[in-house]
């Protein structure tokens, strides 16, 4: 039977090929049925196995020399040994095998809102049941886009016999968008962890991921406690008799004794005003550049995502305040036109048309943005474009057609400035004060001073023709625009 076993793998050995196929083919088979892959201990016990059977095949002649054996039986005897752990070793690889849970005997499934915020923790829920009567050891990753960050990334456990098993966990997307989750990934383990199972369980979802609408629930606390200050929002609506009333608030300072509620004051035992707001309607159109302008990024988040926060707030206080809001997203061309409405359910068809915008690498055609709003927006309109100035030709399509809105309209330009300019110019005035700068720093804030000197002449252009605008930080933006509405709505400029 030995010389039949010697003469089998002597065989083998001069025909490596063949040897090398029968090797692989019960990997091969397993991972073609079932998904289901060698471990490192597997891969081990096979370089174990391979080793063995070249043991076998170099004959005992090698094994007498090597350890001195002075009989030949000897080695044979070794051989012998060596093949029966061989075998033993394959007969429990090929009985483990069978102890991986097939996918048909899992399932799961993901539980969620459709509806997450930029940059906000989202809570997802996946529920994966255990068909099979064994224990199973699981390791489970969610579907995730690539721009998503989960906390924890994975899970692993093990999952009792007909039982089902919950995982929570949050994830964060810093990309706007629409996506889609097809599936759960589910690693299982083989009962002695020779073998894993690599299943793709379906489990179908929508997200949609919306600008972060959690300022305007802040705006409004702090609208009801009066501290709009605390994130930058100035008190600059008009207050008067001749406008309709608004809200009762806590009496300060600098307000006019003429609108102290003394029936209210008596029945809180402290001083209260009333508020009163303009009562008339007007309307807002902004036209929101989604091209290669707005692709730097600010942090986290590029300044397309910065200017959607602030569009979105003022959009919201507009809409509260009983004006019309409209939207325009355009970059070589105009991607979507939101018509103006009022009403606070309005809020819903602005994001539904902004949610999917993404800044693209292509050249903004402001000429066909300002001729689609001109045929579509004939009504005096306070008119918000939010954009970026890099180059003169920018500049100058810019300052062209917001100069020709005056008169019909009131245009605001609004630009978002960039850190690293002014980074630059604070870098060289410390290395300065702290004794001398290097010539590569001198070159870099004598440039930035040249543009930021160039930006600080378009903006005075625009003035000068009609045009309001204001320069701002994008995570200041917010603050700004609704600043600058409110002082347009108090001094009646539409």
């Amino acid at each position: 039977m030995l010389e039949v076993v010697s003469t089998i793998f002597q065989f083998l050995v001069q025909r490596p090929l063949i040897m090398l196929l029968l090797m692989a083919a019960p990997f091969l088979l397993a991972v073609r049925t079932r998904s289901v892959f060698p471990t490192r201990l597997m891969l081990g016990i096979f370089s174990c196995l391979a080793g063995s059977s070249l043991l076998i095949a170099v004959g005992p002649g090698l094994i007498t020399y090597l350890l001195g054996f002075s009989s030949p039986l000897v080695a044979r005897i070794l051989i012998a040994v060596v093949v029966a752990l061989d075998v033993l070793l394959l007969l429990v690889a090929f009985a483990d095998f069978f102890t991986v849970v097939s996918a048909s005997k899992l399932s799961a499934s993901r539980s969620m809102l459709r509806i997450a915020s930029l940059g906000k923790p989202h809570d997802v829920e996946i529920e994966l049941v255990n068909k099979s009567t064994y224990r199973v050891k699981v390791s489970v990753k969610d579907d995730l886009p690539g721009s998503f960050k989960a906390t924890p990334a994975n899970f692993d456990t093990v999952v009792e016999p007909l039982s089902r098993a919950v995982f929570d966990y949050r994830i964060v997307s810093d990309m706007r968008g629409k996506y889609s989750m097809d599936c759960v990934y589910v690693e299982v383990r083989s009962f002695a962890g020779l073998w894993k199972g690599l299943y793709k369980l379906p489990a179908e979802s929508m997200l949609y991921v919306y600008p972060d609408m959690r300022q305007i629930a802040e705006y409004d606390l702090l609208a009801r406690t009066n501290r709009l200050s605390l994130v930058g929002v100035r008190r600059t609506r008009k207050i008067g008799q001749d406008n309709e009333f608004e809200r009762l608030r806590d009496y300060t300072a600098d307000d006019n004794y003429k609108n102290i509620d003394w029936r209210s004051t008596a029945k809180r035992r402290k001083l209260t005003v009333k508020d009163f707001q303009t009562s008339q309607s007007q309307r807002i159109i902004f036209m929101l550049d989604c091209g290669r302008l707005m692709t730097g990024m600010s942090g986290r988040f590029d300044m397309l995502d910065h200017a959607l926060n602030a569009i979105l707030m003022l959009s919201y206080v507009a809409l509260k305040q009983g004006d019309a809001v409209g939207l325009i997203c355009f970059s070589d061309k105009v991607h979507s036109f939101t018509p103006p409405r009022t009403g606070l359910r309005h809020i819903n068809h602005l994001l539904n048309a902004t949610f999917d915008q993404k800044a693209s690498y292509v050249e903004s055609r402001f000429d066909d943005a300002f001729f689609y709003l001109q045929r579509n927006c004939p009504k005096r309109s306070l008119v918000v474009l939010v954009s970026n100035v890099l180059d003169e030709v920018n500049a100058n399509q810019v300052l062209q057609f917001s100069s020709q809105l005056t008169g019909r309209h009131l245009p605001l330009c609004v630009f978002a400035r960039d850190h690293d300019l002014y980074q630059m110019v604070d870098k060289y005035s410390d290395q300065v004060d702290a004794g001398g700068a290097s010539d590569k720093t001198l070159y870099e804030a004598a440039a930035s001073a040249s543009i930021l000197s160039w930006r600080k002449q378009v903006i005075t252009d625009l003035q000068h023709q009609g045009v309001l605008a204001i320069e701002s930080f994008p995570e200041d933006m917010t603050a700004q625009l609704v600043n600058q509405y409110l002082e347009i709505k108090a001094r009646h400029l539409l």
